[in-house]
Order: structure tokens, then sequence, then C-alpha cells
């Protein structure tokens, strides 16, 4: 798996820490990292962007972007509005593929959901995966809501043949409600791929020295860490 896409199911639901996790137990593991931000927007030129965040929380990764847009807006959107050329799914995949030469593990890191749109084209980040051929790590929400939108995720992946890794909850409050309980069951059952890992509510706010300590006990041995869905499963419904 030397390329992995990560996308959630919509915005804010925690998709660039649980990207630094992943690279965080990588890196645990004696793994070379790149992360690509297939496109940034909400930023200025000098500003921060979600890659240089993951590489603060993670550790040393190598990071690239392949286009940013000051507005916080679809990428499509963004892109327009600033009078600049738009993302191309082929432009990212080619960023992706020689990142790859390099390093042992690529996380390509969408905007939004799986379909926001890059261009005018409509090229997405779906498309993105289907030239890389790359499995797909989808981050959700816990709450209310996350069992359509994970599905209709997962079934537009199957529809294009390609590999959902798993899922990640990209936030787990303390305590969780009944709804979060249940869905740690509901969400492999929807998505028809297993649950890999979940992010304590503000695990992006802690130091990067205890965020690199604890980060491979958010997610699974399939992505190099030590969590374990059961005995989550089991905290969960205590």
């Amino acid at each position: 798996m030397p390329i992995l896409v990560i996308t959630g199911t919509g915005t804010e639901v925690g998709k660039t820490v649980t990207t630094a996790a992943v690279a965080a137990a990588a890196l645990a593991a004696g793994r070379t990292v790149a992360v690509l931000k297939a496109a940034q927007t909400g930023v200025g030129p000098d500003e921060r962007g979600d890659a240089d965040e993951v590489a603060r929380l993670a550790g040393p990764v190598t990071v690239a972007e392949v286009a940013r847009y000051p507005e916080p807006l679809a990428p499509a959107t963004a892109a327009r509005r600033a009078g600049r050329e738009p993302v191309r799914p082929a432009d990212v995949a080619e960023a992706a593929q020689k990142l790859a030469t390099e390093h042992d593990l690529v996380l390509v890191e969408g905007a939004g959901g799986l379909l926001v749109r890059f261009d005018e084209a409509g090229g997405t980040l779906a498309d993105v995966a289907e030239l890389l051929r790359a499995p797909v790590l989808l981050v959700a929400s816990a709450g209310l809501g996350t069992l359509n939108t994970t599905e209709l995720t997962a079934r537009e992946l199957r529809g294009r043949r390609l590999e959902l890794l798993g899922v990640v909850i990209g936030s787990w409050p303390t305590p969780p409600d009944l709804a979060m309980r249940c869905n740690v069951t509901d969400l492999p059952e929807v998505s028809g791929a297993p649950l890999l890992g979940a992010l304590p509510e503000g695990a992006g706010a802690r130091t990067p020295a205890d965020f690199r300590a604890a980060a491979p006990g958010w997610v699974a041995p399939r992505l190099d860490g030590t969590w374990r869905a059961e005995e989550f499963r089991e905290a969960a419904d205590a």
C-alpha cells in the first residue's frame, strides 16, 4: 500500500488529524511518509495548510500541495473565483506517484468529501483514486447522520470498483451518547469495510510529543497501529 487516499464524509470530521495519526503511526513503524494535499483552500500564500499541520503533529514527513486558493470553498469554486487554474485529478495522481518513488507511504488528503469538485469538468478525489488504483480510507463523524453519509460514500467507491480500506472515526467524545455507541457496530455494516480506528476528541490540540506517542493506539494494525476494534466496541458499550 504505497499510496493511500484519505477522504471524509464531509467537512470538519477530523480528516487532517486522522491523516496525522496515520502518518505518526507509520513513522513509528519505521516507514518514510509523504503527505500530499490535493487542493488546499482557505489559506493565503504564507499561511500553514493542512499538510503543514500533519507535519507539526506527526513529525518528519515530506509535505506537498498541488494547489492552494485563498477562499474556504470547494476547490473548483475557489479556483474560479481566484482566477487561477483548477486542480486536475491527473496532476494529483502524477504528484502522488512521484512521491511514491521516494517514500514508503504517500497519504493523499482530499478537500471535504469524496465528490467535492476539483475542476469545471467535475474531476474529484474519486477520480484521483481511480487513476492511482489506490485504496481509500474514509474518515467519519461519530454521531447521528454518519451512517447515511458513510454508506453513500462507500456505495460510490464500490460503483467505481475502488477499495474502501476501512473507516476511522475522526473524533470520539467521552462519554459517547447512545447513537455514537450504536454507530460503532453499524458503521462497518453500512460501509462494508472494517472500523480501523477512532481518534479521541481534541486529539489535534495535544502537544506534538503527546500526539506522536499516542497515535499508534488510535489506529488499527492495518495502519501500523495497535488499536483493536473489538476492545473499542466493548469499551463503548460499557
